[in-house]
Order: structure tokens, then sequence, then C-alpha cells
């Protein structure tokens, strides 16, 4: 990945992405968490230090810019890999080769590379994530499949952004290689076998078994309980519209409404309001109290029980911020040499990866899609709640992250995969009233492409590139956010 830095240069988005907080935003909401760990096997990191690489050294070449790596190495079994090094502030000004051995073929993969920049990706100054002790630079991580031996090369870039030819820069302290294993799948589940899930007629709450979490203990905010469903179910299955409907207001969710009349590339409610009224000012709510809610009926989304994450891994704590204002789109730039079946261990070597590699404190993601449609639960602290991820640098707050699981700079999003985004969006962002074909203000955390404190309108659902300047979701997939927006406004019904 390439950053802009002060030019106008894209980069490319990694799964590993950012935690954002605007110097005006209001104090979290903070539970912990209420769910005990899965029982299955929860997979692990092996963490090599890189050395010289003497022999690639060129002739008057010095020691700080010497290549680094590790010759052909015999490693326990993993699937998934990244770099990382000790200033989670600094870049690597350079290129990351590997080449990988399969367990089911005993052949050498060709090389691969590795996306670098990843400064969009950093948590910002003052937030827990970017102080804890544990934080660090890294790339994307790789999906490489089932490996058991392992050679990788970094070498000091020796041409700048536009190809020129540079002097090379001395790559970070503390290069390590990072191979992930993410353990072995959970028991198939389907909804008909899922405790606490029933198949409801037209106009039922659906819902499991409700556990409200410990009061707050941090003294940062007001304990909010989690949708503790997802901790009970590997499943949540899919609603007609009145199901979301009835679910939602069985939660107490109070759905935000649209007064009626209006079409659906005008209705702003929760957005930018024309009169000047403020979107959640009394005035707003009760004109449109007696409306119809306009939101789309929840897609079947697999649980963090259901991919199999380890509770244990992550922060005790959830984060929460006030409302949810758009989604931002984002490839997991893990590559697409994947099978759908594969996507739950992508999944899990993704969030340790963030966790135990990067230092974060869950993954950065709020949901995940793959390329058959399936979705999927991200970060913990509840899918139908404001919880604050870490996905794109300078708009986390108010917003969640969606990431397409692959690489879409060249290669065409699968339709499965943009008609889930679609279907995610017309449910969440209903949820908080927002018009998926409209715009949103949102207050700017600090970034490459705007400063902070500034206040930027957005598409309601946006690429990663519209909130910092990078490549992601990539050229194709980011061509679908048209589509998508009309696909989701079509599904709430406007």
């Amino acid at each position: 990945m390439r950053t802009l830095h002060a030019a106008t240069i894209g980069v490319t988005c990694a799964a590993a992405l950012t935690l954002s907080l605007a110097a005006s935003t209001p104090a979290l909401s903070v539970a912990p968490a209420a769910v005990a760990p899965t029982a299955d096997p929860p997979g692990s990191t092996q963490s090599l230090p890189l050395v010289p690489l003497t022999e690639n050294r060129a002739a008057g070449e010095t020691s700080a810019v010497v290549p680094q790596g590790l010759t052909p190495k015999e490693v326990k079994p993993f699937s998934l890999l990244g770099v990382v090094w000790d200033d989670a502030a600094a870049e690597l000004p350079g290129t990351v080769e590997v080449r990988t051995r399969a367990t089911s073929t005993a052949r050498w993969s060709g090389w691969q590379s590795v996306e670098t920049h990843n400064d969009e990706h950093a948590a910002e100054p003052g937030t827990p994530e970017a102080e804890a002790a544990s934080v660090r630079g890294a790339t994307a991580p790789l999906w490489v499949g089932a490996s058991d031996a392992v050679e990788v090369r970094v070498r000091p870039a020796g041409t700048d952004l536009f190809g020129r030819a540079a002097e090379p820069a001395a790559l970070p302290k503390g290069l390590r290689l990072e191979l992930v294993d993410p353990g072995a799948d959970p028991a198939p589940v389907t909804t008909s076998t899922v405790p606490g899930v029933q198949t409801a007629a037209a106009g039922t709450a659906v819902t499991g078994t409700a556990t409200t979490g410990e009061a707050d203990k941090t003294g940062t905010g007001t304990a909010v309980p989690p949708d503790t469903d997802t901790a009970d179910v590997a499943v949540l299955p899919a609603l007609s519209r009145a199901q979301t409907i009835a679910d939602a207001q069985a939660r107490g969710l109070g759905l935000p409404a649209e007064p009626e009349g209006q079409d659906g590339a005008s209705d702003r409610t929760g957005q930018d309001d024309q009169s000047g009224e403020a979107a959640d000012s009394p005035r707003a709510g009760a004109a449109v109290a007696a409306a119809k809610p306009y939101i789309g009926p929840r897609p079947g989304i697999i649980t963090r029980k259901g991919w199999g994450a380890d509770e244990s891994l992550r922060e005790r704590q959830f984060a929460y911020t006030t409302t949810v204002k758009a989604a931002f789109v984002h490839h997991s730039a893990t590559g697409n040499n994947y099978t759908c079946s594969q996507s739950a261990s992508i999944l899990r070597g993704i969030y340790r990866y963030h966790v135990k590699s990067n230092g974060w404190r869950d993954i950065g993601y709020n949901f995940a899609v793959d390329k058959c449609g399936n979705i999927y639960e991200g970060r913990a602290g509840g899918v139908t709640r404001a919880v604050l991820g870490a996905h794109t640098l300078g708009f986390n707050t108010n917003t969640m992250g969606i990431a397409v699981l692959g690489s879409f700079a060249s290669t065409n999003p699968p339709t499965a995969a943009v008609n889930a985004v679609a279907k995610l969006t017309a449910w969440k962002l209903g949820l908080f009233g927002i018009n998926p074909k409209g715009t949103v203000t949102l207050v700017s955390g600090g970034g490459n492409r705007y400063k902070k404190g500034s206040s930027v309108k957005m598409n309601a659902i946006s690429g990663h590139r519209d909130g910092f300047a990078t490549e992601c979701p990539g050229a194709r997939l980011y061509k679908k956010l048209g589509t998508t927006r009309t696909t989701s406004a079509r599904l709430q019904g406007r």
C-alpha cells in the first residue's frame, strides 16, 4: 500500500485498520464482556525475528539499508502472515515478498507481495489503542492457506512513489514475521439448531437469550449491555422487513422514522436537515415520531461464535459511540485465493493478527462479507449497536466499517458480495434512520486527507478512500458503491 502523504497518490487499504476519535467525540459508553471464550481450538502465532540477508547485499550498501528476511525455513503450520515492527508510527519504506510451502502438496508458491504501507491503519494519538505498550507497526496480513515453510525478503525502497531512483531509507527496527494459525473451525450450526433462535411469523420479534452487562468499572462512561444474541448463537437468521421492525422495537431501539411524502433521494432524517434543524433535536424527533421507519430486512449474520472467535484474546471492555451515520466499505487486501469454506478461518486469522500482532483491542472491522455474500459480525459489542471500530483513520466515530474479504484493485468483486453489502447497510443504517442514498456530515479525527476537527460531507455509504487518501476499497469495488446505495435504499422501502 502506498500512502499519499502531502501529495495525492493513492494507497491500498489493508485488513488492519484504525481507531479514530475526534476531539469533539462524546464520552464513550463502555460495558464489560458477558461471554465465555469459545471451546474450539484457539489457534496460535509464531513470531520470528528477521535477520540481515547479507548475501543479497549490494556493493557499497550500508548496514542500515541492507535487506532483511528469512531463508527457507520449516515452521509449525500456519495460514496467514504479516510483518510487524517496533514503532507503530513508523512506515516500512520498501517491499515485502514471501513464498510459502503448502502442507497439502509440499510445493512452494511463487513470490507474493505483502502490502507494506500502513499509516492509515495506525491508532490516533491519545487513544487507548495507540498508547498500549503492545501496539506495533504492521503490514497488511496475507492469506496463504495451510503452509509449513516460509521464505521472506524485505528490501528498502530504491525508488520513490513516482518510480524514480531514490536513496534507500532505513528499515524500521524490530522487524518480525508473524505466522498465524487460525485454529480449527467451530462445529457447523444451522439456524434450526441454534439455541435461542426461533422461526418467527411476520411481525414477530426474534431474539436470543439476553444477559445484562455489568456496571462500568472504568469510570469512562455509562455501561451499555451488548446484544447478547450474538454471544449465544452461531447464526442470526434473516428476517422479513416486518419481522425486522418488530424485532428492533422489541429491543427498545426506537427506530428513527422520516416524514411521509419524501422520496428516497431527499429523505434526510438523521443526516443533513435542509431547514437547519439538528437531526437529533427534540423538534426533529417529534416531527417523525409517527412515521413508518425506513429499514431493510435484517440479513442473516454469522456471529463471532459462528466463525469461532476466541473471546479471551480481545479487550474485555466494549467501546461505543452515539450513533451510526455512515458505512465505510473496505477490501481486506488479504488476496482472493480462498474458498468460502475458508472465510471463517480468514476472519480468525485477521482477528488474531489485529490483536496479537498489531496490539489492537479487537478485530478492526464491524462487519465482514465474503465472496459468496455471507455476512459476519466483526468487532464485539453488539450488531445493532454503535460499536466503535478501527477501520477508517479519522472517521471511526459514529460510523461502521465493512470489509469485503479479498483484493479488488484489478479484480471485480463478486455480485453476491456487493449485494450483501447493500443488504447489510439497508438494515444497519436503517436502525439509525439513515438514507443510504443521502449524505451525512462527519467530523474528522485527523488524517492525510482532512484535518482534525474539520466537518466533512460524505455519502452515507462511502469507500475508505473517501475519508483517507488510499486506494481502498480497490477501484473495482469502489465503482460498485453507486449501485450499492441504490439497492440499499430500495431495500429500506424508499
